[in-house]
């Protein structure tokens, strides 16, 4: 090779490297513009009555308690939905079942469900869980369909854990003279936990902030109480942000930034308990 195409390939090597910098800093730049525009908009707005008191025509009145406690009852039943149904699919698929022509096929499909647009899933939910189902505008309807939305991403970043942990662990437990359940309950789990857990935040961190399929399944954009049971009506922070936001009024738009605070708040304390259990079962597998 000679030296000027050595030297060319350089050139090109670090004008490549220039330009994933730039690009990179362009989307760090930008999104801090967004977080101060939104932080100095919001922030005068989010105190003790703020989320304390439920929304309002008058802006000075108006607060965030529904929807607040209305995502936490979405979130938490989706987790507990979507959660064990995800691991265990996982499971299944990496562990149990045998690599045909079946389980290449539920791959692929799995794999193009997790690409599919958010309002499909709305779509899906209103259909078979508002009306076939009678579930209504109801937390579980929106659980339901939220949980249908995130399942693709739990099993495909479980199964990619599964697959990481090192097969001489298993090897090594099936010399030992455990079972197959024993194996993946004590040694592949425990090992592939961090990994699952990672897809597990990714996966509610999408969750959290959806609003098309909630819209499609009819969460009401004014509730004036807090849910009390997985069957009764509910609204969200993305929803509560969404019609602020649409409003004219200048106030409307402040109060819509400080929900976007009260959001990001949430989503980040819900990160941070997941990363914190990470860290532990990292330790432990130490």
């Amino acid at each position: 090779m000679s030296s000027s195409n050595l030297k060319w390939r350089h050139v090109k090597a670090k004008g490549f490297r220039l330009l994933c910098t730039m690009v990179t800093w362009m989307g760090v730049v930008l999104l801090a513009v967004l977080l101060y525009h939104v932080t100095r908009q919001g922030l005068p707005w989010v105190d003790g009555q703020f989320l304390t008191s439920f929304p309002s025509r008058f802006p000075a009145k108006a607060g965030i308690k529904s929807a607040l406690w209305g995502t936490v009852w979405l979130i938490s039943l989706t987790a507990v939905i979507s959660i064990p149904i995800g691991v265990a699919a996982a499971i299944y698929l990496e562990e149990y079942a045998s690599k045909g022509k079946l389980s290449r096929f539920i791959e692929v499909n799995i794999a193009n469900l997790a690409g599919v647009p958010s309002i499909v899933y709305g779509i899906l939910g209103l259909v078979i869980f508002v009306r076939f189902m009678s579930l209504g505008r109801s937390v579980l309807a929106g659980s339901l369909t939220m949980s249908l939305l995130i399942l693709p991403v739990i099993i495909i970043t479980s199964r990619e854990a599964i697959r990481a942990v090192p097969s001489s662990i298993r090897q090594a437990a099936y010399a030992l003279g455990t079972t197959r359940w024993q194996v993946v309950r004590d040694q592949v789990l425990s090992s592939a936990l961090p990994g699952m857990l990672t897809g597990v935040i990714l996966a509610l961190s999408r969750a959290i902030g959806e609003t098309a399929p909630l819209i499609m399944i009819g969460a009401l954009t004014y509730v004036a109480f807090t849910p009390e049971g997985p069957l009764d009506a509910f609204t969200a922070l993305p929803i509560q942000i969404f019609n602020w936001a649409s409003r004219p009024q200048a106030k409307f738009h402040q109060l819509a930034a400080g929900g976007i605070i009260v959001l990001l708040v949430v989503l980040l304390s819900m990160n941070a308990l997941a990363i914190l259990i990470r860290h532990r079962s990292e330790r432990k597998n130490r």
